[in-house]
């Protein structure tokens, strides 16, 4: 039997609010155990949670960057469970009424296809404690600092088949979150958070399977490889005669697998019910201009305008504007530099491969936007070749001033003076009496030979067009 995949993800997206979302408790990342929750967050007797409305800006600018229906009214409920780090006994989220309803993202697969992936809501929450295993002897410690965070939860609707439309889905909604600077998107802290839930049914069938949701995945490579492992599984069960139970399930990376984790509630089990403490959010026309007057150029605007604007590829546009940090830098060097398309090469090539190298990230880079156009512009005005700008690039990361700088330091401008070129090849002629006669016998290989001797002579610094045609009229005399 032929067998289809059917995917939905939750992803959790933490806000980038300095409070919490009911508290004026900080949200900072890193503090020491317990010392960033205050009564409001544990849900104590006699305290009211106040809205925090620079969570309601950042909510609505998500909705507004997915085109999605913003609503006028929504509602803060009640979610209903014990769990060890959540004090409360119960999560303030909204439900039936969220403050972002219907839009859609488009997503770029491996075949070049695009690809529109429904969200079917965005909804404020409040965040739970967290639950700690080890260094405890055996025991499980809480830390409730980041109980009260503030989280936007993207829900998609179930429109991938596949580990691999999943994980450029995610990737997508972490683009726009990091663009429109609502989240960080910093996984290994817990700011970016996926849920996975995942079914399968015959081809052709139009119910849908029992899905299993795999909770907590924080990297695309686990969300990827949660999917596999959850696709063979079911399908290996359903065929030898097993039934899917709906249930969550965690996925171990160390032996990539999923397990079970619990049965899956569904939402009654929750006993929903409206906030008594919190008034129905109202969002007027003023708030949202308000929210959403500065939001920036979105990756998909921003890629077509580099592809139409610089003369890009698609590939190296979709490349320049990963993020919008990246997108910014090469924007900059391209009009100091004056060559979009060289200061693409280099900023995708040079620069990302030494960034790469030094596990930094575009904002940390030694080598400014600045310096790196001045280093272009060097080799447009015929300074320096292109094998030689690799080598100042190289002390301009170490930090040993600008390109003329290190140009002028270490002697490196290109020999443009015809007549010295023609005498060192009239000696690398001379000196090499049987290539010569190799290459007027036909044998045009033999040419890069005598470019290589050229540019040795030369430490490199013969301006190389100039050795080329200088050898052709040279060596057909």
């Amino acid at each position: 039997m032929q067998w289809e995949t059917v995917i939905g993800l939750e992803i959790h997206t933490q806000l980038a609010t300095q409070s919490k979302i009911f508290s004026g408790a900080p949200t900072a990342f890193g503090a020491e155990p317990n010392t960033q929750a205050c009564a409001i967050d544990l849900g104590l007797p006699g305290v009211l949670p106040v809205l925090n409305a620079q969570a309601v800006k950042l909510a609505v600018r998500f909705g507004k960057a997915i085109e999605a229906e913003i609503a006028p009214r929504s509602v803060f409920a009640r979610k209903n469970y014990f769990y060890p780090d959540l004090p409360k006994g119960y999560q303030i989220s909204q439900y039936e009424l969220p403050v972002v309803g219907k839009g859609q993202v488009e997503i770029v697969l491996d075949d070049g296809a695009v690809k529109t992936i429904g969200v079917t809501r965005a909804h404020l929450e409040e965040d739970a404690g967290k639950s700690l295993h080890e260094d405890f002897d055996g025991y499980t410690g809480i830390d409730l600092n980041r109980a009260g965070t503030p989280l936007l939860e993207i829900v998609s609707e179930p429109d991938m088949r596949s580990p691999q439309e999943a994980v450029a889905y995610a990737k997508k909604i972490h683009q726009i979150v990091r663009y429109i600077g609502i989240c960080d998107g910093n996984m290994q802290e817990g700011s970016f958070r996926m849920d996975a839930n995942v079914s399968v049914r015959p081809v052709g069938q139009e119910t849908f399977g029992t899905r299993a949701e795999i909770k907590n995945l924080n990297s695309f490579r686990f969300l990827e490889k949660a999917i596999q492992f959850e696709v063979e599984r079911q399908i290996d069960l359903i065929e030898g005669g097993g039934v899917v139970v709906q249930e969550t399930r965690l996925y171990d990376a160390a032996k990539d697998e999923t397990r079970s984790m619990r049965t899956k509630e569904e939402a009654n089990d929750y006993r929903y019910f409206p906030d008594p403490d919190l008034l129905p959010l109202e969002i007027d026309a003023a708030f949202l201009q308000a929210a959403t007057a500065d939001l920036p150029e979105l990756p998909d605007a921003k890629r077509e305008r580099f592809h139409t604007q610089f003369g890009l590829s698609e590939y190296d546009a979709s490349l320049l504007t990963a993020s919008r940090e990246l997108a910014d830098y090469f924007e900059a060097v391209a009009h100091a530099a004056g060559e979009p398309k060289l200061a693409a090469n280099w900023v995708s090539g040079e620069l990302m491969a030494a960034l790469n190298k030094a596990e930094l990230e575009i904002g940390a880079s030694p080598v400014s936007a600045s310096l790196l156009a001045g280093l272009i512009r060097r080799i447009q005005d015929g300074t320096i070749s292109g094998k030689i700008a690799k080598q100042v690039f190289e002390a301009m990361w170490n930090g040993e001033g600008d390109a003329d700088q290190v140009i002028e330091s270490q002697g490196l401008k290109q020999i443009t003076d015809t007549g010295a070129i023609e005498t060192m090849i009239e000696e690398i002629i001379a000196a090499n009496p049987g290539q010569v006669e190799q290459y007027r016998a036909g044998k045009d290989k033999v040419f890069g030979f005598f470019v290589g001797q050229a540019m040795k002579a030369s430490k490199g610094k013969a301006n190389p067009q100039q050795v080329n045609d200088i050898l052709k009229r040279k060596l057909q005399g």
